[in-house]
């Protein structure tokens, strides 16, 4: 793999023979299949609906008189992660930071004055209120009077909090998925191999510790996983403190109170599921009620549908609203 020219100073071109034995693909940016990436990798609200509206400025290299700028998908990616790190200790996000990612003043400065304006709308609307279905009137006029930018703006927080939500079911569901596949082999190691519980389930905690160092020396294990593994670890550790607390009298008794405490966090998950169903429910009232069928529900349900959180989420779950208003999407 290598870079054009105007991207690397020190380049080489391929001489024929080398040429002639390999196979030449040209790769060109792409702001909506980065987008599908984007959504999962969590990039943020603001940088999103920024490129929503200033699609050409996703990836650009220009030569001016001061030298070359660029912007590319990477420093997009660095400068969401960032934004995420400074917010979370409450630093001020200015031009001069969105500057060391973005190598285009211009560009840089459009977007240091794009994301004061979406702290604003953020502040303004009250998203909570919004999925929880007590929207304030001054919310739902202030959004129907309100300029398209605003309303792709608006459409990004909503989907940037249901993202959040959606995703937290996800890896809630993937972690119990773990763990059913571990305690079906402590339920081996209790009942027919007649082993005591601290052993069986220390030999799964062992197990997973060298699955996660493994998998972290590797670079084989996303984010998610880390996520459910760890997740699946912590609720081991908590059934074995359980165990250890009260007698029983066979390997049996022993598993079906540990099955007792899965059929619990279960039960969680679904309360969980059932909760976020119901703002993602407001989510679309919301919208019906202040854009109609207009454009801004089309790209509401487009959205939902790319991202992998929010189309998982539906998939399993189903959600009324979003089949009342999916039929404008024609796939084949």
């Amino acid at each position: 793999a290598g870079h054009p020219p105007e991207y690397n100073n020190s380049v080489r071109e391929f001489d024929i023979v080398t040429w002639d034995r390999l196979k030449r693909v040209d790769i060109e940016p792409d702001y909506k299949v980065w987008k599908e990436y984007a959504y999962k990798k969590g990039i943020h609200p603001a940088i999103l609906t920024y490129l929503d509206i200033k699609k050409s400025d996703f990836y650009k290299i220009e030569t001016t008189v001061d030298g070359k700028t660029f912007v590319t998908a990477r420093g997009w990616s660095d400068l969401s992660d960032m934004i995420k790190l400074y917010e979370m200790h409450g630093i001020k996000v200015d031009e001069k930071l969105v500057a060391q990612y973005l190598q285009n003043k211009k560009l840089a400065k459009d977007f240091a004055i794009y994301y004061d304006l979406f702290k604003k709308y953020k502040s303004d609307y009250q998203i909570d209120t919004i999925l929880e279905g007590t929207a304030s009137e001054s919310i739902k006029n202030r959004a129907k009077s309100a300029q398209f930018d605003e309303r792709l703006a608006l459409l990004g927080l909503l989907l940037d909090a249901i993202t959040e939500n959606v995703k937290s079911v996800y890896l809630n569901e993937k972690s119990l998925t773990e763990l059913l596949g571990i305690l079906k082999n402590v339920r081996i190691e209790l009942v027919s191999l007649n082993t005591s519980a601290e052993a069986a389930l220390n030999k799964q905690i062992v197990t997973l510790n060298n699955r996660i160092q493994a998998g972290k020396q590797s670079s084989t294990l996303s984010q998610d996983d880390l996520y459910s593994l760890y997740s699946a670890l912590s609720h081991i550790d908590a059934i074995l403190y359980a165990i250890k607390e009260k007698p029983f009298t066979s390997g049996m008794d022993t598993f079906k109170e540990i099955k007792k405490m899965f059929d619990e966090r279960t039960k969680e998950l679904k309360k969980h599921a059932d909760s976020v169903g119901k703002k993602l429910s407001n989510a679309f009232l919301f919208c019906e009620d202040v854009f109609g069928d207009g454009q801004e529900m089309l790209i509401l349900v487009t959205e939902l549908t790319i991202s992998y959180y929010g189309a998982h989420f539906i998939s399993r779950y189903g959600c009324k609203e979003y089949f009342n208003h999916n039929k404008e999407l024609l796939f084949y």
